[in-house]
């Protein structure tokens, strides 16, 4: 399967220019897609196009990612009604290094035959200046064509910078570079980006004779509720784990919409059209099913093997009331460490328990379980306190050191589902 008919069974295909199919079917092509750093990491809206460049290196071609050093620090305006606050450049430069790092996990850039490769702009803007780039690109694309554009047409009315106007100049110059430096005649992107992209292709024809580029782009994924895909009621999705927990991010794709399930995992999948289509005919009546599936292969792929076996344990702790002293001690710090994430916890420094304390008093103190000392003997006379899955019955229990799982860990519960964590530092 080619990869234009790759695309077109998982649904990712929106609009492409004429000629596309043909250079796709006869070469091996370079194609890119750009990534502004304004954001400290990529979030699982960014994965969509993140996909679309694997699935091109998949079909035997070669990805360019280019990161947006230069153009980060303007601003795109497609999909904004208003202005962009503009990033330091200390903060655009971090968040590159850290966008680069997650790209590295996520494509090939080791391959010996169409390793992908990073591309920043900054690097041939920075010695750039405006006089020399008014005369290159400036006075090849007309104030008509560019006031055409939706990203524009949809903001002259309320006002746009002439620095956010410029963008799509920056754009287009982007990509006449690529065609001389790297042989890359195809700009990919999300539907949004058509009027950017088609400027890019309109700039190489005025100034490469017989310069022949061409451009492709995806629908941009919603879902079933009309709401933004990648965003949670906490916020977006990120890839980096500091901000969004590998735990939460398996568990948004657990509980996303039933009706959304298909779409996801063709978006998503790495698997074959053959093995989707025949999950999807295995588990028809059980889309809880397709998204463990889909969550697991998100989760390793995206974090780790080793987060993804965390998250397993994660889940066990806080859904599974059955479980004993055992499985906590087989527990890894970093799965103990997880689990502090997704449950209220507290630190204590090692020295706060160097002699016998009262559960009572320990309890009540130290986690936000109970009020008083005296709801605690009523959990305790009600048979619901626990720690470390063991019932507590003694009013009186002293709390050492030793009661900590590997000399660290405690997990405290009132009840099935109240629970506390508390880690020694």
């Amino acid at each position: 399967m080619n990869f234009i008919e790759e695309l077109k069974w998982r649904g990712m295909l929106q609009d492409y220019t004429p000629g596309v199919e043909e250079i796709l079917d006869s070469n091996k092509v370079t194609a890119y897609i750009g990534f502004d750093p304004t954001a400290p990491s990529l979030t699982i809206g960014n994965y969509v196009q993140i996909m679309i460049l694997k699935l091109f290196q998949l079909s035997g071609h070669r990805p360019i990612v280019l990161m947006g050093g230069a153009t980060g620090r303007i601003g795109d305006p497609s999909g904004k009604d208003k202005e962009r606050e503009l990033k330091t450049y200390e903060e655009l430069d971090h968040n590159l290094e850290v966008q680069m790092e997650q790209f590295r996990k996520l494509l090939d850039f080791e391959s010996t035959e169409n390793p992908a490769i990073f591309v920043n702009n900054l690097d041939f803007y920075k010695d750039m200046n405006v006089l020399e780039f008014l005369r290159i690109v400036g006075k090849n694309l007309t104030i008509n064509y560019m006031l055409s554009k939706e990203s524009v047409k949809k903001r002259v009315e309320t006002g746009m910078s002439y620095t956010e106007f410029s963008y799509q100049l920056l754009q287009a110059y982007d990509f006449l570079y690529l065609f001389e430096n790297y042989d890359c005649c195809l700009q990919m992107g999300g539907s949004d980006q058509w009027g950017n992209i088609t400027s890019g292709t309109e700039f190489i024809r005025r100034n490469v004779k017989d310069g022949k580029a061409y451009a492709l782009t995806t629908p941009l994924l919603t879902r079933s509720d009309g709401k933004k895909f990648g965003k949670s009621e906490q916020g977006n999705i990120w890839l980096e784990s500091s901000m969004t927990s590998p735990y939460h991010f398996y568990q948004f794709w657990i509980n996303s919409d039933d009706q959304d399930l298909k779409q996801y995992f063709r978006y998503f999948s790495l698997k074959s059209k053959t093995e989707i289509e025949s999950l999807e005919n295995k588990y028809g009546n059980d889309p809880n099913a397709l998204k463990r599936l889909l969550a697991e292969e998100l989760t390793s792929r995206i974090h780790s093997e080793e987060d993804y076996a965390s998250v397993i344990k994660v889940t066990e702790i806080l859904f599974n009331h059955k479980l004993s002293y055992d499985f906590l001690v087989d527990l890894s710090e970093n799965q103990w460490n997880q689990i502090a994430q997704e449950v209220p916890s507290t630190e204590l420094d090692y020295q706060s328990v160097s002699h016998e304390i009262p559960v009572t008093d320990f309890v009540s103190e130290h986690t936000d379980l109970f009020q008083s000392n005296s709801e605690v003997r009523r959990a305790i006379k009600g048979n619901a306190l626990s720690i470390n899955k063991q019932k507590i019955s003694d009013f009186y229990k002293p709390i050492t050191r030793q009661i900590f799982i590997n000399d660290r860990f405690m997990l405290i519960e009132n009840g099935k589902k109240k629970k506390h964590v508390i880690v020694l530092k």
